[in-house]
């Protein structure tokens, strides 16, 4: 009678161990193991740079304490990089992608080259919602909207190449708000544009304000750099006095492209994300990590050094944004799809 009393006891407590054990510790997973940020933009960019600080700090925060490191994966607008993350890379929890959040809407457009359903992918989330802007050397000519508007021939403003935001911006300008833009695209990054813009080989460029205070600082300060114009509904703090592009907008149609082509796409511009079929249990691990490392003091003064934002969006937030572009009227994407080609 005891011996069977006490293989039921052993047969509760094991049944009960089984259902209440958590999964694998995932400090015993990622402890000693190197991680990647596979970043689809050249080194020293806006997207390397906040890569970069993130690497730095994120480790901390995942249980195990794993190295994590930056390698940059260029090609296609960051769409290289995707596809890689996408199809290549081990769903395992190691591998978190950063590339442009407009080839999200690149894929509703049909654009060639995207072999990634962002539905699938598993997002972190996002260091800071941006600011669209466009940049133009001193020695350009075009120091205000109004000098732009009023310029006799085409102001050359430097792209990745069509499907990238920095090309998808100029674009707009010039097909949607009229504005004289001859685009150039080719260049890898924005580090690229800015060393093209400095020669003379450009006038400028449109990226991020948070990226380009970052890597563009010393010329801002310093006047050989100005802020003519920024694509976002609302003014950035900073940049009170820098027109809205918005405003150059004659019809509701230009008003909804640009929301469709520009400000949405900003809102989520540097995604991080992990390969589709990632373990739950290390999404949630990362996810938590990604948010802490957000609010981690030491990141956020590191981050200040560098002039960069954060004002971050949680992972579920952009899932639910990314789910939205799926939702666009086919007119609406028809249109966007002849102005960005």
């Amino acid at each position: 009678m005891f011996k069977t009393r006490a293989y039921i006891t052993l047969a509760i407590l094991f049944t009960f161990g089984a259902w209440v054990a958590p999964a694998p510790a995932q400090e015993t997973f990622f402890k000693g193991k190197t991680m990647r940020i596979v970043v689809g933009f050249s080194a020293g960019g806006g997207f390397d740079t906040y890569s970069r600080a993130i690497g730095r700090h994120m480790g901390k925060h995942i249980p195990g304490n794993p190295t994590i490191i930056v390698e940059n994966m260029t090609g296609a607008a960051s769409i290289l990089s995707a596809n890689h993350l996408y199809r290549i890379a081990k769903p395992d929890g190691l591998t978190i992608g950063n590339f442009h959040g407009f080839q999200i809407l690149n894929q509703v457009l049909g654009a060639p080259g995207i072999e990634f359903d962002a539905r699938k992918f598993e997002w972190l989330g996002v260091p800071v919602q941006d600011t669209g802007a466009c940049a133009l050397a001193r020695a350009s000519g075009i120091n205000s909207l109004e000098q732009w508007r009023a310029a006799k021939t085409p102001v050359k403003l430097g792209g990745v190449g069509p499907g990238d935001a920095s090309y998808g911006m100029a674009r707009v300008l010039k097909e949607v708000l009229g504005l004289p833009v001859q685009p150039i695209p080719g260049y890898k990054g924005t580090a690229e544009i800015r060393l093209a813009a400095e020669s003379g080989e450009l006038a400028g460029g449109c990226w991020q304000w948070e990226s380009i205070k970052v890597i563009w600082g010393k010329a801002l300060d310093a006047g050989d750099v100005n802020l003519v114009i920024q694509l976002v509904p609302k003014p950035h703090p900073e940049l009170p006095k820098v027109p809205l592009a918005v405003s150059l907008a004659k019809t509701e149609e230009a008003r909804l492209l640009l929301q469709a082509a520009v400000h949405d796409p900003n809102s989520i511009t540097r995604p991080y994300s992990l390969p589709p079929g990632t373990p739950k249990d290390r999404v949630k691990v990362l996810q938590k990590a990604f948010m802490d490392t957000m609010r981690d003091p030491e990141f956020l003064a590191d981050a200040k050094r560098s002039k960069m934002d954060i004002n971050p969006v949680p992972g579920e937030e952009v899932e639910k944004t990314v789910a939205r572009f799926f939702k666009l009227d086919p007119a609406l994407v028809t249109k966007l799809r002849e102005i960005l080609k």
